[in-house]
């Protein structure tokens, strides 16, 4: 088991040189297919043989520990060198000042710190399992989908723009290999390497374009994950100088024995503040929306099964040491509110992709909100969540960056009629939107456990409000989906035209629309031997958290979503349907798109969404939720590190 997971963490990295160094297109793209299918087969084969074995948790070190730990402390001092360069080439100083601060600090520990007890450096448990099937499966699928993408995005659209895609492919390679080592990883020295690496490939990556905005965007999203950095080594710190250890497990178990002592919650607050920043929670969304000037598989790497996920894996990690206290209401609190006001600013824009990010902040923000609790019931909706989000999230990027390869724009309102135009693109879109909102999908599932574990918790100002976020979030979530999937439905001016998308790219897609079905089928199994074992893995009890009765009515709910528009469709595909002009307000012009108005101008149909930019806009409703976010984070901090000293 040692090798498998050594060579699952080191592959990607080695992988990466190839691309790098491989400029013609056939075979560069040979070699990324390649990759991509040895880094799944990899991880499949990884996480099958530890379930196969018992599924007990293990404890492991890399050969040649001594090597990897010079290695990593090497990492470290090369990442900071590499931003400070880049932050004085574009004058960002305040990045070269952060990155310099956290590297220094954990460095100057690492070699003349405190004796600390010995960590063993890597763990394997059911969350890891988990999560390494997400980057090893979804990840794979992104970088499978990205090499057409790619080929697109260049020939075709962005001739303008200097081809990179050498540069852009190896960098996949190198948040697979990051992402793997974050979630195997115990030793907090071991894990702060794989954050930093995550915060720098996705910093590269916003910045590919190299356009002005690219590179402002690129710099946003490093700051703010550098803070995230900072909070890492803060909890180092206070793991040197107060606890002598640096496991990320004993942080926990110390917090869980002493929850009275806020110097044993002090280095869980600090490691819940960089999940935050990393999970894209307001006050620190800014990164993920200016992530949207990327290329879209990027975009679905960021949000799907790599960087945000870091945030959010952190905080399942920690999530016992934080049920009912400061951090963990901290936590609730910002997750939920991070819930609602996204949704509510995903109500007001078109942008397909900013739809996506705020939907993809908002979603993290249940998740989050989940972790906060800390309950059992909360932490198995939070995976199911996780797990969901990540299929879906990702197809749905991946189909809006095809809609937008050929046609020209992601705009929603430009996707008027799609199924008519463009069936396929349109098929696997709504099943991606049907996947985020509609029962039986997880989604939903999740947001039924995550409310029913609200209700039930201690804190009753914890428990009011998370009921309202939820609720509210939950409508306001309905809203957007549903205008977007009736743009789709809707009638068409347009004819069918030439449909650019690769077949590489409808591999990727297809197969995830596949798997998100079966994870509906297969959802009693999942839970019973991946759920209730990972929940009994951190609590040691067993809790049924969805009974039988509500899984039968799952199914039936499947079949209708499924079963009966097949059958419809079946028994109507070669009945002969009859034209019928609808009524417009006006004589009809011989067609349903055009008419004559009462004072007799001609007048042509047009159908557009409510977007309520009036009411609930970005310049209304941004600026005042980074201020209560920061407001929330602020005070719980301070009565932390108060109490601590």
């Amino acid at each position: 088991m040692e090798l498998l997971v050594t060579t699952l963490i080191c592959l990607p990295f080695l992988w990466a040189i190839l691309p790098a160094l491989i400029h013609n297109s056939k075979c560069r793209a040979f070699f990324v297919y390649l990759g991509c299918g040895v880094v799944m087969v990899l991880s499949v084969i990884t996480a099958v043989q530890w379930y196969l074995q018992g599924g007990k948790t293990l404890e492991l070190n890399l050969p040649y520990q001594e090597l990897f730990n010079h290695l990593f402390l090497a990492g470290d001092l090369f990442l900071m060198c590499l931003i400070t360069y880049l932050a004085f080439k574009y004058k960002k100083y305040y990045a070269a000042v952060l990155a310099i601060a956290q590297t220094v600090l954990v460095a100057c520990l690492e070699q003349w710190g405190p004796e600390v007890a010995e960590t063993v450096a890597l763990r394997f448990d059911w969350l890891t399992f988990v999560m390494i099937l997400i980057i090893g499966v979804v990840g794979s699928l992104i970088g499978i989908y990205a090499v057409g993408y790619m080929h697109g995005y260049h020939i075709h659209h962005h001739k303008e723009l200097t081809d990179r895609r050498s540069f852009f492919l190896a960098m996949i390679f190198v948040f697979y290999g990051a992402m793997f080592g974050l979630v195997f990883s115990q030793s907090l020295i071991i894990m702060y390497f794989f954050w930093e690496v995550t915060s720098v490939t996705s910093f590269l990556l916003i910045g590919y374009t190299r356009t002005e905005e690219a590179i402002a965007n690129s710099f946003k999203a490093l700051w703010m994950n550098l803070l995230g950095g900072c909070g890492i080594a803060a909890a180092i710190t206070v793991g040197y100088l107060a606890l002598h250890t640096v496991n990320l497990y004993e942080f926990i178990n110390i917090a869980i024995g002493s929850p009275s002592e806020m110097i044993c919650l002090l280095p869980i607050a600090c490691l819940a503040f960089a999940a935050i920043t990393k999970s894209a929670q307001f006050p620190f969304s800014g990164w993920l929306l200016g992530a949207m000037v990327a290329p879209t598989p990027s975009s679905a790497l960021l949000h799907s099964a790599t960087m945000v996920k870091a945030g959010v894996y952190l905080l399942i990690r920690i999530s016992t040491a934080m049920a009912d206290n400061f951090v963990g209401n901290m936590v609730a609190l910002i997750g939920g509110f991070t819930f609602l006001a996204a949704s509510c600013l995903a109500i007001t824009v078109s942008d397909g992709k900013k739809v996506l990010a705020y939907s993809t902040i908002s979603n993290l923000g249940l998740i989050v909100a989940c972790t906060g609790c800390g309950y059992e019931e909360t932490i198995w909706a939070a995976v199911f969540l996780v797990i969901f989000h990540a299929v879906s999230k990702s197809m749905l990027f991946q189909c809006v960056g095809a809609i937008e390869n050929t046609t020209g724009s992601r705009d929603i309102e430009d996707m008027q009629g799609l199924m008519s135009i463009f069936p396929k693109l349109a098929f696997i879109l709504m099943v991606g939107i049907a996947g985020m909102f509609l029962a039986p999908f997880g989604m939903l599932i999740s947001k039924w456990a995550a409310l029913k574990a609200f209700i039930d918790t201690n804190s009753v100002y914890v428990s009011t409000l998370m009921v309202l976020f939820i609720c509210f979030g939950s409508a306001t979530t309905m809203f957007y989906w549903t205008k977007w999937m009736s743009k789709i439905l809707g009638i068409s001016p347009r004819e069918k035209s030439r449909d650019l998308t690769k077949k590489n790219e409808y591999i990727s897609m297809f197969v995830h629309a596949i798997f998100l079905v079966t994870l509906i089928l297969g959802f009693p199994w999942l839970s019973k031997h991946v759920l209730k074992p990972l929940t009994h893995d951190m609590y040691g009890t067993f809790k049924q958290v969805i009974s039988y009765q509500n899984i039968i009515i799952m199914i039936v709910l499947l079949v209708g979503i499924f079963v009966i528009p097949c059958i419809n469709y079946l028994f109507t595909r070669n009945t002969k349907a009859k034209e019928v002009i609808t009524y417009m307000g006006g004589a009809n012009a011989g067609d349903n798109f055009n008419f004559i108005s009462s004072t007799g101008d001609p007048k042509e149909m047009h159908i557009a969404n409510f977007y309520m930019e009036d009411f609930l806009g970005e310049k209304k409703l941004f600026t005042p939720a980074i201020v209560i976010s920061s407001f929330i984070i602020i005070v719980y901090l301070i009565i932390v590190i108060g109490g601590s000293f």
